[in-house]
Protein backbone atom coordinates (compact mmCIF):
# COMPACT_ATOMS: atom_id res chain seq x y z
CA UNK A 1 0.00 0.00 0.00
CA UNK A 2 1.28 3.30 -1.10
CA UNK A 3 0.80 6.41 1.01
CA UNK A 4 -0.22 9.93 -0.43
CA UNK A 5 2.37 11.91 0.21
CA UNK A 6 1.15 14.75 -1.48
CA UNK A 7 2.48 18.47 0.10
CA UNK A 8 -0.59 20.74 0.06
CA UNK A 9 0.16 23.93 -1.35
CA UNK A 10 -1.32 27.42 -0.95
CA UNK A 11 -4.41 28.22 -2.90
CA UNK A 12 -4.19 31.56 -5.16
CA UNK A 13 -6.79 33.28 -2.32
CA UNK A 14 -4.66 32.61 0.26
CA UNK A 15 -1.58 34.22 -1.71
CA UNK A 16 -3.58 37.04 -2.43
CA UNK A 17 -4.56 37.13 1.08
CA UNK A 18 -1.42 37.31 2.23
CA UNK A 19 0.46 40.07 0.27
CA UNK A 20 -2.63 42.60 0.34
CA UNK A 21 -2.95 42.51 4.27
CA UNK A 22 0.88 42.62 4.15
CA UNK A 23 1.44 45.34 1.57
CA UNK A 24 -1.40 46.88 3.83
CA UNK A 25 0.26 46.51 6.80
CA UNK A 26 3.68 47.83 5.52
CA UNK A 27 1.84 51.03 3.76
CA UNK A 28 0.78 51.71 7.12
CA UNK A 29 3.99 51.20 8.97
CA UNK A 30 5.26 54.07 6.19
CA UNK A 31 2.62 56.52 7.37
CA UNK A 32 3.65 55.84 11.13
CA UNK A 33 7.19 56.59 9.52
CA UNK A 34 6.25 59.99 7.81
CA UNK A 35 4.29 60.96 11.07
CA UNK A 36 8.08 60.29 13.36
CA UNK A 37 10.02 62.07 10.14
CA UNK A 38 11.78 58.30 9.99
CA UNK A 39 13.42 59.33 6.54
CA UNK A 40 14.42 57.49 4.24
CA UNK A 41 12.90 54.51 5.44
CA UNK A 42 9.15 55.86 5.10
CA UNK A 43 10.23 55.66 1.34
CA UNK A 44 11.50 52.57 1.60
CA UNK A 45 7.77 50.72 3.35
CA UNK A 46 5.85 52.94 0.83
CA UNK A 47 7.63 51.18 -2.03
CA UNK A 48 7.30 48.28 -0.97
CA UNK A 49 3.70 48.28 -0.17
CA UNK A 50 3.05 50.21 -3.77
CA UNK A 51 4.71 46.78 -5.30
CA UNK A 52 2.71 44.69 -2.94
CA UNK A 53 -0.45 46.41 -3.90
CA UNK A 54 1.08 46.38 -7.77
CA UNK A 55 1.21 42.61 -7.33
CA UNK A 56 -2.43 41.91 -6.15
CA UNK A 57 -3.69 44.33 -8.98
CA UNK A 58 -2.00 41.54 -11.65
CA UNK A 59 -3.08 38.68 -9.87
CA UNK A 60 -6.66 40.53 -9.88
CA UNK A 61 -6.06 41.54 -13.41
CA UNK A 62 -7.52 44.85 -12.21
CA UNK A 63 -6.08 47.61 -14.91
CA UNK A 64 -6.87 50.58 -12.49
CA UNK A 65 -5.34 48.82 -8.93
CA UNK A 66 -2.29 47.86 -11.29
CA UNK A 67 -2.55 51.88 -12.65
CA UNK A 68 -2.76 53.94 -9.69
CA UNK A 69 -0.18 51.27 -8.14
CA UNK A 70 2.18 52.11 -11.38
CA UNK A 71 2.09 55.85 -11.37
CA UNK A 72 2.83 55.95 -7.53
CA UNK A 73 5.81 53.95 -7.78
CA UNK A 74 6.94 56.11 -10.79
CA UNK A 75 6.34 59.16 -8.90
CA UNK A 76 8.26 57.74 -5.97
CA UNK A 77 11.32 56.52 -7.70
CA UNK A 78 11.52 59.98 -9.59
CA UNK A 79 11.38 62.26 -6.26
CA UNK A 80 13.91 59.79 -4.85
CA UNK A 81 16.48 59.74 -7.47
CA UNK A 82 15.99 63.38 -8.13
CA UNK A 83 17.09 64.55 -4.53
Amino acid sequence: MQANLAIASPSRDNIIFAVKWAASIIQIMGYTATGFGWTPWNLYLFLIGVVGWFAVGVLWKDKALMLVHLVALGAMLAGMTSG
